[in-house]
């Protein structure tokens, strides 16, 4: 065969449902995953509180133009931005911009940088790696006993950040830019815990971990904390931006993937590696069969199948080639009762969606198996 043959007609996460969580750039990530082929579940699990109605916000304000500081860290874009424009609309904005002047004032990335330069500011410094562990090291590098350091807060978690600077002498300032609120309409949230427990989702996404501390809280109020944590523990893929969005699930045991570089892009990328590579693919009677979250990919050409055919489907493939009962296959059915008529309309519609009948075997009065063919193993494993 040549190249063309083997190049897939589909996007690499064709086949696969993946929730997203996010409140924020929710349209921005949903859609690069559905350019991929994903099917996406919408859950945003928070809400964010407008800045210019945030009380702590303009109480954290005041007190810094009243007392400046002599250091100001800036830890995102969005978040400084939007300081700066509540600051106006309160009327502090120029009593600010000129407090923060007399500041030594630290960016987190490049992001941040020019965003800190967008107000008309300069930044002393600016770590390459975007870790605040650097800008940490650095701080108590150089000491900060009897400094006054303003941190600009974003709802992640800065574990041992600000306890650090306490303990080097620093009198800290948190400036809380947004709030992180449970949402309005929990709907969308159960319908994604639910979807995870029952596996029908493939992977979920974290752009922050007030998100993912959100979904494991209304997990644990509904009495399903322990059935998520066993999904996202073994076959749902918990995906997070960067290593601390994924803090709250970690705290729970929860291993979780993230990319190198901490943005929507290659989180996307991410999932188009690691999913496909989860998926099940087996020689069987002739052909390529691969198993995704809501499809099979038949050689290469991707077979929508029914919900019902898919649980069959799984059932047939943790024993390949080995005879499945009717039984056995009937338990797998959700809500199909005692019918085993059931298992054999379902298969009916299984066959017919695959597209290829031989891949699945009657044996009679005893149930189904898989035609798996070893002996092709090595010839896929070469190629």
């Amino acid at each position: 065969m040549n190249d063309a043959q083997h190049r897939p007609d589909h996007g690499p996460l064709a086949g696969f449902t993946v929730g997203v969580t996010a409140a924020r750039r929710a349209d921005e990530l949903g859609a690069l995953l559905e350019r991929r082929g994903a099917a996406v579940l919408h859950a945003p699990a928070l809400r964010i509180v407008p800045l210019s109605d945030d009380s702590e916000l303009l109480a954290a304000t005041k007190d810094l133009i009243g007392r400046a500081p002599d250091i100001a860290i800036a830890t995102t874009a969005i978040g400084f931005r939007g300081w700066m424009s509540a600051a106006d609309g309160w009327g502090l904005g120029e009593d600010l911009l000129a407090t923060l002047r007399g500041a030594r004032i630290l960016a987190r990335g490049p992001k941040v940088k020019g965003a800190v330069r967008a107000a008309g500011l300069t930044e002393e410094w600016s770590p390459s790696s975007e870790s605040m562990a650097e800008v940490l090291e650095r701080l108590l590098a150089e000491g900060v006993d009897g400094l006054r350091v303003a941190i600009q807060l974003h709802g992640e978690p800065l574990p041992g950040f600000v306890e650090s600077l306490r303990a080097g002498g620093a009198e800290v300032v948190g400036v809380p830019v947004y709030r992180w609120l449970p949402p309005e309409d929990l709907g969308p949230v159960d319908r994604l815990l639910d979807a995870a427990v029952a596996r029908t989702v493939d992977a979920v996404t974290f752009t922050s971990a007030p998100a993912a501390a959100s979904l494991l809280a209304r997990a644990e109020e509904r009495g399903r904390l322990d059935d998520l944590l066993a999904a996202l523990g073994r076959d749902v893929l918990p995906a997070c931006v960067g290593p601390v969005t994924a803090l709250p699930l970690q705290a729970r045991g929860i291993d979780t993937v993230h990319p190198e570089r901490f943005r929507l892009g290659p989180l996307v990328q991410l999932l188009c590696r690691d999913l496909p590579a989860r998926a099940r693919s087996l020689p069987v009677a002739g052909h390529r069969l691969e198993i995704r979250g809501h499809a099979a990919v038949v050689d290469g050409e991707l077979r929508p199948v029914p919900p019902a055919g898919m649980s069959l489907l799984r059932a047939l493939a943790r024993r390949p080639g080995w005879v499945v009962a009717r039984g056995d296959l009937l338990r797998a059915l959700p809500g199909a009762g005692r019918d085993e008529h059931a298992v054999e309309t379902a298969m009916a519609r299984l066959r017919a969606a695959l597209g290829a009948p031989q891949l699945i075997q009657t044996v009679v009065k005893r149930g189904y198996r898989l035609a798996l063919d070893p002996q092709a193993g090595e010839k896929y494993a070469g190629t």
